[in-house]
């Protein structure tokens, strides 16, 4: 029997929607087609059949929520002997009916500790809770997300208030300034503790101000929810530090004045400063690879290969970070090549699995509306984000052919490179950013054509 489980669509995407099967029980299933699709924050895509055979049972349908890793369906192989087919119950998300799910599926083995998620390892952790305690709705009785956050839930509020554990001061301090009653915030730390990531949460989603007359209520959307919620969390995670540097982009400049136009008649886009930031930023992690890195539990994990991510507004909806794998293998016209694409791709929601995962650096670039200066938040679980911000004309002094002094006039930028300081110190991120401003103030950039 194969198991068709819920992939994992990207590093901080932690479930999943069954948004439609493209077989029904009893269907023959080969190996590759579309079996369903799938909708998360990031991405919506069609999953492969990871075997061929016959549909045997459908255990999550369409429209259900659930985690990474929760068993979806179940394909017998030929050859096998299997019990009738099961059909889960009409799409909801009710435990009632989850429940019902697992019932109708108790022949199977039982969930162990081993199966558990790694999102929800991580919450029976932060939550104090053991495995055992916390009632599993999911597929085979396995626990997901919101049964341990159901617990905690549970656990808080069978709490009296006098028995509330008392406030460290940091998290006092947060509550009294934002105006929040602690009384009205759900700790999740060891025995209904409320922590300070417990505390920035309540605050970020109480409203600073009442709607008045004539105002608009903008519900988010799904997005945005889930960007709002991971820019949040990487504030919470990472020690965030920037750190800026002004760069000179004559060279660069004055081959875009060259090939500008005979650039954008071959490739049909214009020849912007992304490619030849995104190129020097790629040469100076080989220099400086703790940048191009993950935290891990107590481990820096330096990544092997450079896959740069590239930040897209997609509007007022939110953010997505598609990712160029192997971009050091890459030439400057094939890197703007790949971020026009993906970036199109993104705003049409047309962005597949392999597009959104494995990103180990991350590029934000809002530069073309002119920014001055941009502190961006870090993509977890990398450790760095570059922005690259406005590019302006101005007076710059240059060095002349003897030797002396003289006042130029030079594009001119600044790049504002925000690092988690637990994986490296200031001055590793000075080289750096040091580093990329040599590669672009000094190359003879035609060469690249």
């Amino acid at each position: 029997m194969a198991e068709v489980t819920m992939p994992q669509l990207g590093e901080t995407v932690a479930e999943g929607t069954v948004t439609k099967w493209f077989k029904a029980v009893g269907d023959e299933v080969a190996k590759g087609e579309p079996l369903f699709e799938v909708s998360t924050d990031k991405v919506d895509t069609e999953i492969p059949a990871p075997a061929s055979g016959l549909m045997h049972a459908i255990l999550v349908t369409e429209g259900v929520t659930v985690d990474v890793g929760t068993v979806l369906a179940l394909i017998s192989v030929e050859g096998e002997v299997v019990a009738a087919a099961v059909v889960a119950p009409t799409a909801s998300n009710s435990p009632d009916q989850r429940s019902a799910a697992a019932t109708a599926r108790a022949s199977r083995p039982d969930r162990s500790d081993a199966k558990l998620s790694p999102v929800v390892r991580r919450l029976l952790e932060e939550h104090g809770l053991d495995a055992s305690e916390v009632p599993g709705t999911g597929p085979d009785g396995r626990i997901t997300r919101d049964d341990v956050l159901a617990a905690a839930k549970h656990r808080a509020e069978t709490s009296s208030p006098a028995s509330l554990p008392s406030l460290s001061p940091v998290v006092r301090r947060l509550l009294s300034d934002h105006g929040v009653d602690e009384t009205s915030v759900t700790g999740t730390g060891p025995d209904g503790r409320i922590t300070r990531r417990d505390a920035e949460l309540a605050i970020s989603s109480t409203p600073s101000s009442s709607p008045g007359s004539g105002d608009q209520i903008v519900p988010f959307t799904k997005i945005r929810r889930i960007t709002a919620e991971h820019m949040v969390r990487s504030k919470a995670t990472s020690a965030h530090t920037l750190m800026v540097r002004e760069v000179d982009y004559e060279r660069v400049d004055i081959v875009r004045r060259r090939r500008g136009a005979s650039f954008k008649q071959e490739e049909g886009f214009s020849l912007t400063y992304l490619p030849f930031i995104a190129l020097a930023a790629i040469e100076a992690l080989k220099s400086f690879p703790h940048l191009n890195a993950s935290v891990g539990h107590d481990e820096l994990v330096v990544h092997r290969d450079i896959n740069l991510g590239i930040a897209v507004d997609l509007d007022t909806d939110g953010l997505v970070v598609p990712v160029i794998r192997h971009a050091d293998d890459l030439t400057l016209v094939s890197i703007a090549r790949r971020v026009r694409e993906l970036a199109t791709r993104a705003r049409e929601k047309k962005l597949g699995v392999d597009d959104m995962t494995g990103g180990t650096f991350t590029i934000t670039n809002p530069g073309p509306y002119g920014t001055l200066l941009t502190g961006a938040i870090i993509n977890q679980p990398q450790v760095a984000i570059l922005s690259t911000d406005g590019v302006t004309r101005k007076p710059v002094v240059v060095e002349t052919a003897d030797g002396g002094e003289s006042i130029a006039i030079h594009s001119v930028g600044l790049l504002a490179l925000t690092f988690d300081h637990r994986a490296v110190d200031g001055a590793y991120a000075a080289k750096y950013l040091r580093h990329v401003a040599l590669i672009l103030g000094s190359r003879e950039w035609g060469d690249e054509f």
